[in-house]
């Protein structure tokens, strides 16, 4: 079997009729050489310092060794450095060593896990009790979905949520709404309402690809209106929205009306694991006992307890999200004059859409080139007219480094024409 690597994408090797592990492989591989060879190939590359406003890369292939201004890191306020939160890890690390043994129900539950717990619950202004940690921000959702929702329940999902989303999803009943459509929404609401022992509306706080924010409030009503129960992911969102930083859910002033909420530790948070908050403290219990990759998965290790000092900071210092949409708004202006499109982007996450996929790749390769790491993003994480470079920003980069980007892009422009106009030309010509 050939292919036209020219047109394909990542979805096309998944699962390719008659073909075994080992020609499927073979075929992907192709494509890989393929992406190798055009010099679009802007995945796995390789760093060599910390997460930050700029990275170190190693030279690999056209990638050339050197410093380069990165957009790729969700760490949002720059906490993977912060010199507290390193003391706070390497006092743990000191204290307990560096990992936890077993699984949190034998004998892998500490102390450090707890306070985390009791943090989370405190700064969600729930009850203690009411948070559980997992060791990945993905199986927060993939493993508690998997546990609280079967065959003879459904999953009500915006059509954009996380791939984490879709996996939990797959042992119920789901139905999928256009992205951010309310009215769909209720309308799939209405025809479930006596369907299903329990419907659980499924929402990012921030979308992940297009930087936009759901309509919290129409939602949560619509949902409990039909008496739904509504989850929403917020990984996005904690540490950029709201007053004091608690996300989504503080912006449209529904935090207590939520009744799950999910998030990870790994943007905001400057680690690695992920949450989950619920508003009935029963909930978390029966996670504690029934989820099984929370279960039967060894815990987080000491280092987690940079998240209970992150957690902490963000109250203390808020400099670091004033700082953060001082950049947002620079930024992202700066790009509409070009004439570039950014789309519904209110969030850290701005993308550049550009709808063809040669000139999206292109433009990925001329960044790089440029000195600007970003990630040019396809089907299948946005649909075949949709691609974009998706870029997040930090608290942390100056405007020096900003400046620079928009005259890359600029020059990019000039190149090969990506103004919001000539993405819309070229997406009808498909």
């Amino acid at each position: 079997m050939k292919f036209d690597y020219t047109k394909a994408s990542f979805k096309d090797f998944e699962n390719i009729p008659n073909m075994d592990i080992f020609e499927r492989a073979k075929a992907h591989e192709g494509y890989l050489d393929y992406l190798r060879e055009n010099e679009f190939m802007n995945y796995r590359l390789l760093a060599t310092s910390g997460c930050g406003p700029e990275i170190d890369m190693e030279e690999n292939g056209y990638i050339k060794q050197g410093s380069y201004i990165s957009f790729v890191c969700n760490d949002y306020l720059g906490f993977t450095q912060h010199p507290e939160i390193k003391k706070a890890v390497i006092a743990s690390i000191e204290k307990y060593g560096t990992g936890a043994g077993a699984s949190p129900l034998i004998g892998g539950y500490f102390d450090y896990h707890r306070d985390l717990e009791n943090k989370l619950s405190d700064f969600f202004k729930k009850p203690r009790g009411s948070a559980i940690a997992y060791t990945t921000g993905y199986t927060s959702n993939s493993a508690s979905l998997l546990c609280l929702l079967k065959k003879e329940d459904i999953a009500i999902v915006d059509m954009s949520v996380h791939a984490s989303v879709y996996e939990g999803v797959l042992g119920t009943t789901t139905k999928r709404f256009p992205h951010n459509d309310v009215v769909a929404l209720e309308r799939i609401l209405a025809h479930s309402k006596d369907a299903y022992r329990t419907k659980m509306v499924i929402v990012d706080g921030v979308y992940s690809q297009d930087g936009d924010i759901a309509p919290l409030k129409e939602i949560v009503e619509l949902t409990h209106k039909y008496g739904g129960v509504v989850l929403v992911d917020d990984a996005h969102g904690i540490g950029v929205l709201g007053e004091t930083g608690r996300g989504a859910m503080e912006y449209f002033d529904v935090m207590d009306k939520v009744d799950i909420i999910t998030g990870t530790f790994s943007k905001t948070f400057g680690n690695i694991g992920g949450y989950v908050i619920a508003n009935n403290p029963h909930i978390i219990s029966y996670l504690q006992f029934q989820s099984r990759q929370y279960a039967f998965s060894a815990s987080s290790s000491p280092a987690i307890a940079g998240v209970t000092r992150a957690i902490e900071l963000i109250d203390e210092e808020p400099k670091w999200q004033k700082m953060l949409w001082d950049n947002i708004n620079y930024y992202k202006s700066g790009l509409q004059q070009i004439g570039l499109d950014v789309g519904t982007s209110s969030s850290a996450i701005i993308p550049v859409k550009i709808g063809d996929v040669t000139k999206n790749s292109e433009a990925g390769k001329l960044l790089l080139e440029n000195g600007i790491y970003t990630n040019p993003i396809m089907y299948p994480a946005v649909s075949l007219k949709d691609s974009r470079i998706r870029m997040s920003l930090m608290a942390t980069h100056t405007k020096e480094q900003l400046d620079k980007a928009l005259n890359v892009y600029e020059y990019i422009n000039k190149k090969l024409g990506i103004t919001a106009s000539a993405s819309y030309i070229s997406e009808a010509k498909l």
